[in-house]
């Protein structure tokens, strides 16, 4: 069977019209995040929402679980839905929630989302103490469940606690390199080495705020810095996590920012001139457009097992190790 093509992670307005556009384009998994700060039971209304979504389009999308999920997409021809947290709100204060998070289906969860949560730092914040007692036994629970700890917003030193304690590969879902572009969101040499040394994946992102010149980054430019990731890392251990937004209203940015903690609007990684969704590239606008970054890389000197891995054979083989029990 051929290799499959994935998107590890997106936060679109979903709707049947990405549905569809997920088959134009030949997406066969895509993880989803359906928390931001949403507490246990907001989480849930999320995941019934998307229980909707299963029943009324079977012939289009239906809820992943395990490596085979992806499998079953391809020949089906539909597209395996894997969730996500971009914040460890859902479990609240409670570590046993981690399991019933597993058997709901979720997983990945990041263990912040750029503020200080109870397990470790965010990237936005001006001192990073590392994970906190609570976040070392969240990330072993996460581990024996089969979680995938996921540092996208996270500080440099949680980041390398994070990789340090778990047992198992870590994931950073959607960033990108700090040497090619330097922002608060993007990860530094040193922590990409500690991840991919120790097995874990990097998703590219396409988000505009995380990619050199923004809007106007070139489809050459994005693609030769994963060529050089790949020289520098591994090809192996490197995947897509576009952090697609599609759809979404400019008002999502403040609850993604804000969610409760503040009463003023966190203008993140925007400016108070720019605090709603930015202008995505040319190159990549909506699930469409994967084949404009596989025909990119071909144009670098990356083998086609390379290219193949990197559209989504890393991310099986990473989803095969992780998603189950820790044996």
């Amino acid at each position: 069977m051929k290799t499959p093509l994935i998107d590890n992670l997106q936060y679109a307005k979903f709707s049947p019209r990405i549905f569809e556009q997920m088959r134009n384009g030949g997406v066969d998994a895509v993880h989803v995040t359906i928390a931001y700060h949403e507490n246990f039971r907001e989480m849930v209304l999320n995941l019934e929402q998307w229980n909707r979504w299963f029943e009324m389009h079977p012939d289009l999308i239906f809820k992943g679980t395990t490596a085979a999920c992806v499998r079953d997409a391809q020949k089906t021809g539909r597209t395996a839905i894997f969730f996500g947290f971009q914040n460890p709100s859902p479990i609240e204060d409670d570590i046993g929630l981690v399991e019933i998070c597993h058997q709901l289906g979720i997983r990945f969860m990041q263990l912040t989302y750029n503020n200080q949560s109870l397990l470790a730092t965010g990237c936005y914040e001006d001192y990073d103490a590392g994970l906190t007692r609570m976040g070392r036994q969240v990330v072993t629970e996460m581990n024996r469940v089969g979680i995938v700890v996921d540092m996208s917003h996270s500080g440099e030193r949680s980041t390398k606690d994070a990789i340090a304690h778990s047992t198992r590969p870590i994931a950073i879902t959607h960033a990108n390199p700090a040497w090619w572009h330097n922002a608060l969101r993007n990860k530094s040499d040193a922590v990409l080495t500690a991840l991919t040394e120790s097995g874990g994946m990097l998703g590219f992102s396409v988000y505009p705020h995380h990619l050199a010149a923004g809007p106007a980054c070139t489809l050459a430019s994005f693609c030769q810095m994963i060529e050089k990731a790949s020289r520098r890392y591994g090809a192996r251990n490197l995947g897509i996590g576009t952090d697609l937004c599609q759809d979404q209203p400019d008002s999502i940015v403040e609850w993604m920012r804000v969610g409760r903690w503040s009463k003023v609007i966190d203008y993140g990684e925007g400016t108070a001139s720019d605090s709603g969704f930015p202008e995505m590239p040319d190159w990549f606008s909506d699930n469409r457009d994967f084949g404009n970054i596989r025909l990119g890389l071909e144009g670098t000197s990356l083998s086609a097992d390379d290219i193949d891995g990197i559209m989504g054979g890393n991310w099986l083989r990473f989803y095969e190790s992780s998603f189950g029990p820790q044996k």
